[in-house]
């Protein structure tokens, strides 16, 4: 099953974010359907995916607090700790076919180890317009962000049209990172498939919930999946999800034999591969409008970790899809100018962004991730 184009989907176009971490001041400008970031161990590539994790907990359920708890604490986020800076700001540029959608915000260090807003604004300028249109401010002192009340507000000194854009997008920025194969793992439980089937967690730890509703109600989409693990697993053949007192949970059954295998009995790559191939061809409404993957090569066979990388350049064309990764296998499936290199100076994070004229001699003789393999795009892979 090929996806079919499109209409034009709101996209995250363009992030300047200073004081986050090893972000120092960092200007991501241009950003396509597909975002791929690459660079050595320690070089930020985990920090941007964090930051968007961010915005999501921030603008979800007004749960910035709880995050950066989550995360060590206020000092843990800000660039060198507050001995270094005691500030992150943020500029995020959304465009639609409407126009452009800002939004910024500034957080500032306070006792004993949280952050509060010292400016939150945003704007709407329409396309073919001359000028940018004025900030529209949400003041400051708050501790979580004010733009999710604007959304409630009809006032003509506002435009909840707008915020309510910038919210639908920013919180619905997904992070995966299916890692965790360990036995007390999300993947080992089961799960209530009533309640936890309508999207995929972050972990993957529902994904038997989801895929028992795909074979119930969408059997040529799960059908697909099963060729496409296939493809990978030659012996797989199928799932075996049954409901039991409303929980159902991750079981196959492999060509030939009678015999069904648990996820306790699966191996740690074969288990992430099934989130990642289940994930990367869900319909479109069980999909977050931005999908951010933290090295989904990690564990995987060399022939996964391809089929992986085509099937990211394919839902790029319904999704923007934003990867960190260091695999040359997966980068090998895109495109020379989707590519951001990251590089640690000093501490900080700094991008380079690829000009295909400069390696088209190249390119006509090697992939890209052979390229990055020879350390001729920097990241040293």
């Amino acid at each position: 099953m090929t996806r079919s184009p499109q209409p034009y989907r709101t996209i995250i176009e363009s992030i300047h974010i200073r004081g986050f971490r090893s972000l120092a001041n960092v200007h991501l400008a241009g950003l396509g359907q597909a975002v791929v970031l690459i660079g050595a161990n320690g070089s930020g590539k985990s920090n941007l995916i964090r930051f968007f994790e961010m915005l999501s907990w921030m603008l979800r359920a007004r749960r910035l607090g709880e995050f950066v708890e989550r995360q060590g604490g206020a000092d843990d986020q800000l660039f060198g700790g507050r001995s270094s800076s005691t500030v992150i700001e943020a500029e995020i540029r959304l465009r639609t076919s409407q126009g452009l959608n800002d939004y910024s915000f500034t957080l500032v260090h306070a006792h004993p180890d949280r952050f509060f807003f010292t400016k939150e604004a945003f704007r709407f300028s329409g396309e073919g317009r001359q000028e940018t249109a004025p900030w529209q401010y949400l003041g400051s002192g708050h501790r979580e962000a004010e733009i999710m009340e604007t959304v409630k507000i009809d006032s003509p000194s506002v435009n909840p049209t707008t915020a309510r854009v910038i919210v639908s997008l920013l919180r619905s920025c997904a992070v995966y990172q299916f890692h965790d194969t360990s036995d007390t793992s999300a993947f080992k439980k089961r799960w209530d498939v009533d309640s936890n089937s309508t999207e995929l967690r972050s972990h993957g730890g529902n994904l038997a919930a989801v895929l028992y509703r795909l074979e119930h109600e969408d059997p040529r989409r799960y059908e697909l999946i099963c060729h496409q693990i296939s493809r990978v697993l030659p012996t797989f053949d199928r799932f075996t999800i049954s409901k039991r007192y409303g929980q159902v949970f991750l079981s196959w059954k492999a060509r030939g034999q009678e015999k069904t295998f648990g996820a306790h009995l699966t191996s740690d790559g074969s288990l992430r591969f099934f989130a990642l191939a289940t994930l990367l061809n869900l319909p479109s409404e069980m999909l977050p409008q931005v999908l951010l993957l933290d090295e989904p090569e990690l564990g995987l066979h060399p022939a996964a970790v391809s089929l992986v990388g085509d099937m990211i350049k394919s839902l790029s064309a319904d999704r923007q899809v934003i990867v960190a990764t260091q695999s040359p296998l997966l980068v090998d499936a895109f495109d020379i100018d989707e590519i951001i290199v990251l590089n640690l100076k000093d501490g900080r994070t700094e991008p380079q962004i690829l000009d295909r004229n400069r390696y088209c001699e190249w390119l006509d003789e090697f992939t890209v991730g052979e390229l990055w393999q020879k350390n001729l795009l920097g990241g040293h892979p």
